[in-house]
């Protein structure tokens, strides 16, 4: 067993990334009372450093820095020091990025910011190199320079940190207690909408705006859905290509599946290595659009590929979903999954030479002097370029890939983030319950569900409140975020299975969260339940980030709710929050894409359907492969008088009726799928 020289206070963690920050020689708190005593006690200032285990930029830092004992000692004498994983505090790192951002004008990770023993923000940023470069100041200068500020200039410092949390707390209230801005839901946003986010999309190599590129699966959902109701060409042809590039760039790993978390250049060539659970489960339920309004093979494809990845390496055996993979192996960024030529010549043989014709693979490399293997060039385009069928192209490609996998599964892996997060499985289960549906998987059927019945197993607390992580010590109450996509992955449950105990758990879980975090008089939603008393103050969330708005979520959580259970309120309320922010969805679509994709279907219309009678399991299954998106859908083999949309139904015992419905409002029955796309109309 390896001696370690130090030991912190981070050895009594659960979280990965502060195990790894638990033998530095810098005195490391978990964030807690202990630490704030100590810097009360002692009138020091708090160094908060923030990251999470798959983070680049934080391991470099910490090789440089944390485990410097020249820097340590100076940490140590001078600062109260807490390390904080993003992703099991949240609600910290949303506040101190706040703050980073109001004081810098940008932000990011590893986020290093400095407060007041009463956890009020002064300065901060975010890498530091050890010496002065980079038009950065040292690490270590940094350090001598605030706390020489501290000491000297102290009420001038406590003022600031006032003004600028107050600053904070007054952004965070301003929009949500807003009065209503616009008149968002006139047929005109419709479009409007999808123009401003064409406004920024590459035409070239997909996606929008500049590098670095994050895929922006809300705004590509936007385009697919507007082409359906709307039939511009072009917003089609920008989701498809968008989609169509990534699955052929290095963000895709090209021969064991799943998609890094971002792009650092325009084609998508060099991604950010690790690989984040989010992020599938949102490229899933974009490709699994994709598939069901064009019905190409190749989505399906890298539907399944991308959920065998996760199977295959980021789900415990018990059947719940790590966090991440690190983006470093060996201490070296991508080294995992890149290739020299020769080691491809090697293991592939006289196949090497076709392989590498197709992945850009180089002699010198085509990045870094070493090769991420992508396709500049489709499948199908090289295919006929080669004279082959895509067929054979394909069987040879597969055999290739699966002689390189074998011999990559030999390799140092990249570290593994075994965090269970609810919230992000709770993502992952929408995007299997889509695919299962689109694709009649009835496998995926199974692991949605497992999945939630490992997540409520092991992410409720004794009272049967939800937790925020599996395992996690100390035990955290889930967050918004957490809550409003475990309602949304209920929703989609029940869809998938017809099974209405599902809806029960979401107005339940509803209920709650109504309780307990949003105010009367306020219609949008605190990030924090309330009680929480261990944070600066509570925040109130609007925009997307890497994952959904939970209050975007949350209003389509209502909408849906307020159909199935005849709930006005509801109803209400979440139109009144599209309102309350329609000149921000306006805007800026890219930073408030799930806002955006609401006011899009309430404007086109939002289609309930139900099925009921005979055969309801294989019409429901034909139904639900069709494209017809933000519909509310529901089905039963006998009646239900505890659902509206149930109530007064014929239950044909020969043959299954199918309602189209609107506002409780409904069309004649008909008697097959068919009939329903005709009233539809798409």
């Amino acid at each position: 067993m390896k001696q370690h020289t130090h030991t912190n206070q981070l050895i009594h963690e659960s979280s990965p990334y502060l195990l790894q920050h638990a033998h530095n020689p810098v005195n490391w708190y978990a964030w807690g009372d202990a630490a704030w005593k100590k810097a009360t006690a002692e009138d020091k200032p708090v160094l908060v450093s923030i990251g999470y285990a798959a983070c680049h930029w934080c391991h470099v830092m910490e090789k440089e820095s944390f485990e410097n004992e020249e820097t340590a000692d100076i940490m140590n004498a001078h600062f109260i020091n807490i390390k904080i994983d993003r992703e099991e505090r949240p609600d910290l790192d949303h506040i101190y990025m706040d703050a980073l951002q109001a004081m810098a004008g940008q932000g990011g990770w590893p986020l290093n910011i400095f407060l007041t023993p009463d956890k009020k923000p002064f300065f901060g940023g975010t890498y530091f190199p050890p010496k002065k470069m980079y038009n950065r100041m040292s690490w270590n200068e940094v350090l001598i320079a605030v706390e020489n500020a501290y000491k000297t200039k102290k009420n001038e410092i406590v003022e600031q940190a006032e003004k600028l949390t107050q600053h904070l707390q007054n952004l965070s209230q301003h929009v949500s207690t807003s009065r209503k801005g616009s008149e968002i839901l006139s047929p005109k946003n419709q479009e409007a909408i999808a123009e401003k986010i064409m406004e920024t999309a590459d035409e070239v190599y997909g996606g929008f705006g500049n590098a670095p590129k994050f895929p922006q699966t809300s705004a590509i959902t936007y385009l697919l859905r507007q082409f359906l109701w709307r039939k511009n060409e072009s917003h089609l042809q920008q989701a498809l290509l968008s989609l169509d590039k990534m699955m052929q760039g290095g963000i895709y790993d090209q021969i064991g599946g799943g998609f890094a978390r971002y792009s650092t250049d325009e084609k998508w060539l060099a991604p950010h290595f690790e690989k984040m659970l989010y992020d599938n489960a949102l490229l899933l339920m974009a490709y699994t659009e994709a598939y069901q309004l064009t019905k190409d093979k190749k989505y399906a494809a890298i539907m399944l590929q991308t959920i065998q990845f996760l199977e295959r390496e980021m789900m415990q055996e018990a059947g719940g979903f790590y966090s991440a993979l690190d983006a470093d192996s060996d201490g070296v960024e991508g080294k995992f999954y890149t290739w020299g030529k020769r080691e491809i010549e090697n293991i592939l043989g006289k196949d090497a030479a076709l392989f590498c014709q197709i992945y850009d693979v180089q002699e010198n490399g085509n990045w870094e002097h070493t090769n991420i293997l992508w396709l500049p060039v489709s499948l199908k385009e090289m295919a006929d370029n080669l004279k082959m069928t895509p067929e054979a192209l394909h069987e040879k490609l597969n055999f290739c890939s699966e002689k390189l996998l074998r011999e990559r599964s030999k390799r140092i892996r990249p570290a593994t983030d075994t965090k269970i997060l609810s919230g992000w499985n709770a993502l992952l289960i929408s995007a299997l319950c889509k695919e299962s549906m689109a694709l009649n998987d009835e496998a995926m059927q199974q692991r949605a569900i497992s999945t939630m019945l490992f997540l409520e197993k092991n992410c409720m607390a004794e009272n049967g409140n939800w937790l925020h992580a599996a395992s996690a010590k100390p035990r955290q109450a889930a967050f918004l975020d957490d809550l409003s996509y475990i309602i949304g992955a209920y929703i989609l449950l029940q869809e998938m299975t017809g099974e209405t105990a599902w809806l029960d758990k979401a107005r339940s879980l509803t209920d709650f969260v109504i309780a307990n975090f949003s105010d009367a008089g306020n219609d949008f939603f605190y990030f924090t339940p309330s009680g929480q008393s261990d944070i600066l103050y509570r925040k109130i969330e609007l925009y997307d980030g890497a994952t959904p708005s939970g209050n975007a979520i949350m209003a389509q959580n209502l909408l849906y709710l307020s159909k199935v259970f005849d709930l006005k309120d509801w109803e209400e309320r979440s139109v009144n929050m599209l309102e309350v922010i329609g000149n921000n969805i306006l805007l800026h679509p890219l930073s408030f894409g799930n806002w955006a994709l609401q006011v899009q279907s309430m404007i086109a219309g939002i289609p309930e359907i139900v099925i009921t009678g005979a055969n309801v399991a294989e019409v429901k299954a034909e139904i639900v492969q069709h494209f017809i998106p933000s519909r509310i859908l529901q089905s039963a083999l006998s009646p239900n008088e505890d659902f509206p949309m149930l109530k007064e139904k014929i239950f044909d015992k020969r043959n299954a009726m199918i309602y189209l419905c609107r506002n409780y409002s409904c069309e004649k029955p008909v008697k097959s799928a068919e009939q329903l796309f005709l009233l539809l109309k798409y």
